[in-house]
């Protein structure tokens, strides 16, 4: 499990977008925007491409000072890089001073390899190319909750997830509209080998959705098993030119990059496929308790991981990744919701602005063991920052519970309503000729009111966000229909969407050459659980 709990471009037009490999066109506009707010169907909707401001909290003279911290780190104390011969060479001959495994950088240089060839923003293609994502500039993905080993509902509680919450997971991601991606690890399936796992994790995405995903990083080999199955579905050729896959590499924090992280960072660069760098902090534990200090050491770590892989492969797809949180001074717990973090998120998200690449933080994060008003307040006051701050790809966006600890079906029902509003407040005001609504004005006049007016009557349906989830009723009717909450609510959503899942086509040949490649794999080893 990886982003543990524990320490341990140009905007494309309303009508069309252009995704690629096949020439096909993504429905996006007003279709999309009012399917989004009536809150229901399978109408997918686009990445978004942001038309709100930006919010800063350091000014030039503050990120130059965050930036030269990174860089006294990164030249006078260094960082550590172990369990890897091979990454010690690349950097001895890219001129760092390497002794052990301590690694010393000449000020500057990991900042100069990445933006000499690192893209400022690339698009993952996806298995049906009106799903491909558009990964920085002024976008914004959505990708579920990553890493849990437990899953919670309020039928069972909380128990150790299973192959099929697994692909329960990629199903809700895929009939969900504002979800974009399809995500990695959603949870952890402790019910199959450990060393075999990956690859029914990664066939689930590839089967059950046609969205982008994840791949494995559990171990170099795992990556390549991915990468191997991703060539299966997109072909040799197009994978080497075009990305397909992102994956997530974090540093040991504080300021130590490992073999297996490492070892799987190599492999999809070299194959021309994108990793999310992020060191995993909890302030006060793996970070000084400072932001200052926080920032300053998630951009060193992030920059040599970035520039490894332009060692690697320049050119190579990478994304600057900020997880930090905060820890109980009283207890050592990991807390989420609170301002810090926040702080760091947008003074991070302007770092990776100044550097020239797609940033990864935020999310959907709490600390609350249930799906209740903590989980809702201190998720709001992670995910609102991460719309603010123009996160390009959100991580954890829906069902993350307990640290990271928990998969939340009923969190990610919630979830998801929140990434709807999002959504449509990412557009901003529209002041188009419909958008001022003077005509409503002109007709309705001093002391009436404009329930009856034209411009009502033809915008009514698509005015305003309407929740899948909140119950805006009287009492009496609450009442006679059960008193439900909010999460029992969701329980009822999350059920009845996956009663009517309907599987994505996926052509037979493919999938006949996927399964017979998890086969061999699966038969040439025994199984292992640790």
């Amino acid at each position: 499990m990886t982003d543990a709990s524990t320490p341990s471009a140009p905007l494309p037009s309303d009508e069309t977008q252009d995704t690629g490999r096949s020439g096909r066109r993504g429905r996006g506009g007003a279709e999309a925007r009012r399917a989004l707010r009536r809150g229901g169907g399978l109408q997918q909707l686009k990445y978004i491409s942001r038309k709100i401001p930006l919010y800063e909290v350091l000014k030039t003279d503050g990120l130059e000072l965050i930036e030269h911290n990174a860089d006294t780190v990164l030249e006078e104390i260094g960082l550590e890089f172990r369990d890897d011969e091979e990454t010690l060479e690349l950097w001895k001959a890219a001129g760092a001073d390497v002794k052990g495994t301590r690694i010393r950088f000449p000020r500057g240089l990991c900042r100069q390899l990445v933006q000499a060839t690192a893209p400022r923003e690339f698009a993952q293609h996806a298995r049906n190319p009106e799903r491909t994502v558009q990964i920085g500039g002024g976008n914004t993905v959505f990708a579920p909750v990553y890493g849990p080993p437990f899953i919670r509902t309020l039928d069972e509680g909380r128990r150790y997830a299973r192959i099929e919450d697994f692909r329960n997971f990629v199903k809700l991601a895929y009939m969900t509209p504002v979800m974009h991606h399809s995500g990695g690890t959603v949870c952890e399936p402790v019910d199959l080998p450990v060393n075999k796992r990956h690859l029914d994790m990664v066939y689930s995405h590839i089967k059950y959705s046609d969205k982008p995903f994840m791949g494995s990083v559990t171990a170099p080999e795992r990556a390549e098993d991915t990468v191997a199955m991703a060539r299966l579905v997109f072909g040799e050729e197009f994978v080497d030119q075009n990305c397909v896959l992102i994956s997530l590499i974090n540093a040991n924090s504080p300021m130590v990059w490992d073999g297996t992280m490492l070892g799987a960072l190599k492999t999809y660069a070299r194959a021309n496929q994108a990793v999310i760098v992020t060191p995993f902090i909890l302030a006060g534990a793996m970070a000084p308790v400072t932001s200052a200090g926080v920032l300053t050491q998630t951009l060193a770590e992030s920059l040599a991981g970035m520039a490894t892989a332009q060692l690697c492969r320049p050119g190579a797809p990478v994304v600057f990744g900020s997880f930090a949180s905060s820890i109980s001074m009283q207890s050592g717990a990991p807390t989420f919701g609170t301002p810090e973090p926040a702080l760091v998120l947008y003074g991070a998200a302007a770092l990776a602005r100044r550097l020239g690449v797609p940033f990864r933080s935020g999310g959907s994060l709490c600390g609350s063991k249930a799906p209740d008003a903590q989980a809702a307040f201190e998720s709001a006051n992670t995910l609102l920052p991460t719309m603010l701050g123009g996160v390009n790809f959100v991580l954890h966006a829906a069902g993350w519970l307990e640290g990271g600890l928990v998969s939340s079906y009923e969190k990610f029902i919630l979830d998801t309503d929140q990434l709807g509003m999002m959504q449509v407040m990412a557009e901003g005001i529209d002041l188009s000729e419909n958008g001022q609504a003077m005509d409503a004005i002109r007709q309705v006049g001093p002391g009436s009111h404009y329930l009856g007016c034209d411009h009502t009557q033809r915008n009514f349906e698509n005015a305003f966000y309407r929740s899948t989830v909140a119950d805006n009723n009287s009492y009496e009717q609450w009442e006679a229909e059960g008193r439900q909450d909010a999460s029992q609510r969701a329980n009822k959503i999350w059920k009845r969407m996956l009663e009517e899942y309907e599987a994505p086509a996926i052509d037979p040949a493919i999938d006949e050459a996927l399964q017979d490649f998890m086969r061999r794999k699966k038969d040439s080893m025994p199984d292992a659980f640790t």
